[in-house]
C-alpha cells in the first residue's frame, strides 16, 4: 500500500469517529431538552409543583409572605384535584370533553380565589402575565399545527 491509500483510510476512520460523536452528542443534548421541557414558555414545566407556581407568580406580581402562604394553598388545592381528575381519566372514567370543561373550571376558580388574595396592583400584573401566557400558548400551538413559518 501506498503512502496516500493509508492517508485515505485513516481519514475515513476518522470521520467515521467523528459522526459517531457527533450522533451521540446530538441525542443526549436532545434527552436533556426534552427531560427539562425544552423550549416551553413559563419556564419548562407544565404541571409544575405549588411552590414552584408561587415563586414564579412572585417574580411577576410581588407578593407578600402572608399572600405567599394563601397562595401555595389555593395551588395545592388546585393540584390535588388536578391529580384526582387525571387519574379518573386514565382509569377510562368519562369522555375528554367533560374533563377538558371541568379543568377550564376548575383553572377559572383558581383565578377567582387568587384575585380575592391580590390587590388592585397584582390584579393588573397578573392579567398582564396571563395574557403573556396565552399569547405564548397560542403561537406554540399555531407553529406545532405548522401554521408558524
Amino acid at each position: 500500500m501506498n503512502c496516500d491509500a493509508l492517508t485515505t483510510i485513516k481519514y475515513k476512520q476518522n470521520m467515521k469517529k467523528l459522526l459517531i460523536i457527533c450522533g451521540l452528542l446530538f441525542s443526549v443534548v436532545t434527552f436533556a431538552n426534552a427531560q427539562q421541557g425544552g423550549g416551553r414558555p413559563g419556564g419548562g414545566r407544565m404541571n409544575a409543583t405549588p411552590e414552584e407556581r408561587v415563586k414564579q407568580l412572585d417574580e411577576k406580581v410581588k407578593l407578600t409572605d402572608e399572600q405567599k402562604t394563601k397562595v401555595t394553598a389555593v395551588y395545592t388545592e388546585a393540584a390535588e384535584a388536578q391529580k384526582k381528575m387525571r387519574e379518573e381519566m386514565q382509569a377510562g372514567g368519562g369522555d375528554r370533553e367533560a374533563m377538558m370543561a371541568k379543568f377550564q373550571k376548575m383553572s377559572a376558580d383558581t383565578d377567582t380565589k387568587l384575585n380575592a388574595i391580590f390587590t388592585a396592583e397584582q390584579k393588573t400584573a397578573y392579567k398582564a402575565w396571563q395574557d403573556e401566557q396565552k399569547a405564548a400558548r397560542e403561537k406554540m400551538m399555531k407553529e406545532r399545527q405548522g401554521g408558524g413559518k
